[in-house]
């Protein structure tokens, strides 16, 4: 039986016999291969999508907070802290309901979906939504969490990086191989600094052959990375990553150039076109965050970057349902409401 991350590659992790292993058997996400959606970018690429919406609270948030609490618990912390624009607070909140511990988020008001908050709520966490963005909501907590006796569980915590490095692990003992490129959104940047991590370690133990070029994709609207400096007011539709100063900006900038590859930005018309795209030609359902490096990658193979076969491999960040409004505003119908007959159903359907 599978029983997470910590248990599949503990000799990669910063655990000891010591360590209480907080787990919900996150990890062991699918690498799903998208060959219509590979048409749509280019004719030159193999396409996967790690799905990282199939974690338990429903995106990868749960690689690292598994090892965030798991050390906390370790350390005797009573009480976690993080500021949050969705994923990481109903992360932070489910496992630190398995834990036992008492969790405290801030989100910045009126600026977090619906699914997301909701996760946090019914998990028990004490949840204040700030009159601020989250780069002002990720500060007070930092302040909070060095005057009190409180764990700090954003990615700034080095083993939320740890626990997320996983992900590159699963996709290379799926491809057998490393891919060409890896394409992942760019918010605070502690994926990308993740993702490279983890490439890299199992480079250096065999596992694979070469390293991949990283792609990272920035909301236009929230692009810090890309203008070369802090966005005082970020905004963009996709909500995971709508931060104006990353607190892993100097490791993400060293995961492009180390692996040669780039940072770059998308509209969002350009995120709302590819997410519609992915659901309707692969059947796989992302929240627009997520959906940022496919329609990044769609410029990319606009513009003839690719010029030769590549496998490349995608994060899909989080599951779809964590932002239903977005969802129901993108489909092109709604439900028709129809009698309960067979006569009006055909009808409804155009097959009289």
């Amino acid at each position: 039986m599978y029983k997470g991350l910590i248990d599949r590659y503990r000799e990669y992790l910063p655990v000891t016999d010591k360590t209480p292993v907080i787990s919900i058997h996150e990890g062991n996400t699918p690498l799903i291969r998208a060959p219509r959606l590979a048409a749509w970018i280019s004719p030159k690429i193999d396409l996967y999508l790690k799905y990282e919406g199939l974690n338990p609270t429903g995106s990868f948030k749960d690689r690292g907070m598994c090892m965030a609490i798991s050390k906390a618990m370790e350390e005797g912390v009573k009480t976690v802290m993080c500021a949050s624009t969705g994923n990481t607070s109903a992360s932070a909140a489910a496992y630190s309901a398995r834990a036992g511990l008492e969790c405290h988020v801030l989100i910045p008001g009126g600026k977090i979906a619906l699914g997301k908050l909701a996760q946090a709520l019914v998990h028990g966490a004490k949840v204040l939504a700030v009159e601020g963005n989250f780069d002002e909501a990720l500060k007070l907590v930092r302040d909070i969490t060095s005057r009190y006796p409180i764990a700090l569980v954003n990615s700034l915590n080095p083993y939320r990086i740890q626990g997320q490095k996983t992900a590159s692990f699963e996709i290379i003992d799926d491809l057998g191989n490393s891919p060409d490129f890896h394409a992942l959104p760019v918010g605070n940047a502690g994926n990308i600094t993740a993702y490279w991590m983890g490439f890299k370690e199992y480079h250096k133990k065999g596992k694979c052959s070469a390293l991949p070029k990283m792609l990272g994709f920035q909301a236009a609207g929230s692009a810090p990375i890309v203008e070369g400096h802090p966005v005082k007011h970020p905004e963009t539709i996709a909500t995971a990553i709508r931060i104006g100063n990353p607190a892993s900006w100097q490791s993400a900038l060293a995961a492009r150039d180390e692996s040669g590859g780039i940072i770059d930005k998308v509209t969002d018309e350009q995120i709302l076109e590819a997410y519609r795209m992915v659901t309707r030609l692969e059947g796989v359902f992302a929240e627009p965050a997520s959906v940022a490096p496919i329609a990044g990658l769609k410029l990319l193979g606009e513009s003839g970057y690719f010029t030769k076969p590549s496998v490349v491999t995608v994060t899909l960040t989080g599951h779809g349902l964590k932002d239903p409004q977005t969802a129901v505003n993108q489909s092109s119908a709604q439900p028709k409401v129809v009698s309960a007959n067979i006569e009006s159903v055909l009808q409804a359907l155009n097959m009289q």
